[in-house]
């Protein structure tokens, strides 16, 4: 009796491992019969997210040397999932928009937002009411009106609201759009002015969370779903344009006595709040000051983050990404905001402008990131308007002149990002042998593997994409960078 019931076990037992084994195989990433396609725009070329190489092929490389320069990538290492990336709908690129003549505006929808035309944007950020780049300081109630009965958007039908919706119908009719505020209305804080930094006064606390629900039912009546919203657009820094400082402390307690309370009870609850939106250098302090608080953290989806931390003269703060995502494991992180700032017309066609966008993308994501959102999508020929002369860079710009569209290299380097890799993909292991290739990769639900690989040097590097033992030798031109689907 006994040896019968260790031979069923025994059986049992074979059987399960045979099955994990098949389930294994099942998944396992094979190079046979694939091929590589690869896509490259570099700097003095025309070469724009221009296929330059159709069907390498794998073939054996079992022990790379250290004189070969290679690009690991380990399609069964899979890491976070991927939400998209996109860029800011501000009143700014809404009345440019409207400017451009039918066929530039089409223009302008389908090179950002549809796939094949374009690069496929699937993520919009919008304000909650005015910013920077708004011609003109507003909010969408009465000054004084602490009660909202005056509320309503109709400033944003004019020109904002309808290219928001044409965006997202060229996006296919889905687009992951979150909002954020720059500052409350004036009386609602200690300074009594929207400009200049200032505090939310305790007081107004609830009024304002009230002021989110308002925003979020008027724009869905509008029929533009918002999945999400930030509490704040950079709560540390008092800036000429509309801003309002929160210490972590503040954020925090007007997250979990206020504002996630306030969504919940208007059956809000399912959209996603994000915190800090703000730069890499205090992102850990204010994480850990928020999610270290059960209370606030349970309301809490993720952590936003800026690029503007090298205002200080020192570099990208991009390990603190990783180091966050150490400690959080369980949020997500998303970068909120980018451009490059200083706008000077003669250098739209500057091709380190690309490079920055290129290197903060690459290392977000190999830090954990799930998603990337530019700043303006689209500004004027003097990179505005702008109400307080803070003129910055945009992937297009649209010369309000002639009607024409300016695409810079900014556009390009995010598009060999977001026209190539899937929503709801796997970022996956990818390595470079050295310094001067960088690298991300991930896995699209079609099983198909999406590799970008950077060269920041003024040298033509030939490299081998390595898969296990397999790989294909493949070239990248000086100040270069290149998409391989396989």
């Amino acid at each position: 009796m006994k040896k019968i019931i260790i031979a069923a076990l025994l059986t049992v037992t074979l059987s399960g491992f045979s099955q994990q084994k098949g389930k294994a195989e099942a998944k396992a990433f094979l190079t046979k019969d694939r091929t590589v396609t690869v896509y490259t725009s570099a700097s003095s070329t025309d070469l724009r997210l221009t296929k330059t190489d159709a069907n390498l092929r794998f073939t054996d490389l079992k022990q790379p040397l250290e004189t070969q320069i290679c690009v690991f990538v380990n399609p069964g290492k899979t890491f976070q999932t991927y939400l998209g990336i996109g860029g800011a709908i501000t009143d700014a690129s809404a009345t440019v928009f409207a400017k451009l003549t039918e066929e530039s505006q089409q223009e302008f929808l389908d090179a950002y937002y549809d796939q094949e035309k374009g690069i496929g944007y699937s993520i919009i950020r919008t304000t909650i009411h005015s910013c920077d780049f708004s011609p003109e300081s507003y909010t969408y109630i009465d000054e004084g009106d602490t009660a909202l009965k005056t509320f309503n958007i109709d400033h944003d039908k004019e020109f904002r609201i309808p290219l928001i919706k044409k965006a997202i119908a060229a996006a296919g009719g889905k687009a992951t759009l979150y909002v954020s505020p720059w500052s409350p209305p004036a009386f609602m804080k200690n300074t009594k002015n929207m400009l200049n930094g200032g505090r939310l006064l305790p007081e107004f606390y609830q009024a304002w969370a009230n002021y989110y629900v308002k925003f979020i039912n008027s724009y869905e009546k509008e029929e533009i779903p918002v999945w999400g919203l930030t509490v704040q657009n950079e709560p540390m820094a008092k800036q000429t344009w509309e801003s309002c400082i929160y210490t972590a402390e503040e954020e925090r307690d007007f997250v979990k006595k206020y504002l996630g309370p306030t969504l919940k009870k208007a059956e809000l609850g399912d959209k996603k709040i994000t915190v800090w939106d703000h730069n890499r250098d205090l992102l850990s302090q204010r994480a850990s000051t928020i999610l270290d608080d059960p209370e606030a953290s349970k309301y809490v989806w993720g952590i936003g983050f800026h690029w503007y931390e090298s205002w200080s003269g020192g570099d990208p703060m991009f390990e603190n990404v990783g180091k966050v995502h150490e400690m959080y494991p369980d949020k997500n992180l998303l970068f909120t905001e980018g451009c490059v700032e200083k706008f000077d017309y003669s250098k739209l066609q500057l091709w380190a402008n690309g490079e920055r966008y290129g290197k903060s993308m690459i290392h977000d994501f190999n830090n954990g990131t799930v998603g990337w959102t530019d700043w303006n999508i689209l500004l004027d020929e003097n990179g505005g308007p702008n109400h307080v002369g803070n003129f910055c860079f945009s992937p297009i710009h649209g010369d309000t002149r002639t009607g024409a569209l300016i695409y810079t290299p900014s556009y390009y380097y995010i598009g060999h990002f977001s026209k190539f890799i899937g929503k709801n993909a796997k970022r996956i292991s990818s390595l470079s042998s050295r310094s001067q290739l960088l690298t991300t990769s991930f896995l699209n639900q079609d099983s198909k593997v999406v590799t970008v690989v950077m060269n920041q040097t003024d040298a033509t590097i030939k490299y081998n994409l390595c898969i296990g033992t397999k790989a294909t030798e493949v070239v990248i031109l000086p100040h270069a960078i290149q998409t391989l689907v396989y």
